[in-house]
């Protein structure tokens, strides 16, 4: 199964949460923040959405930082995304 974004949506696969902080402290399961970054694995087509041209800024493949609580977080093939707006996406990581 693929899943395949609508309007200006964007699906996200988060990168891997640390288990340790900078200082060496073991974090336990509950304590870990989930990361804001994440790898595009695939993109809408933009167009017309609520009355105004969309075009779409990230590609697959880009490395980006979202918003802390937006987006949908689905599950396929035992594989957790996140689905976005293009509007939640606050950087691209070069």
């Amino acid at each position: 199964m693929k899943l395949v974004p609508l309007f200006d949506r964007v699906v996200l696969k988060q990168l891997v949460a640390e288990e340790t902080t900078k200082s060496g402290i073991v974090l336990p399961g509950q304590a870990k923040e989930k990361p804001q970054q994440a790898e595009v694995i695939a993109v809408g087509p933009g167009g017309v959405v609520d009355g105004k041209e969309i075009t779409m800024q990230v590609k697959v493949g880009d490395k980006v930082i979202f918003s802390k609580y937006s987006g949908t977080e689905v599950e396929v093939e035992d594989e957790k995304y996140v689905v976005v707006k293009q509007k939640d996406i606050l950087a691209i990581i070069e």
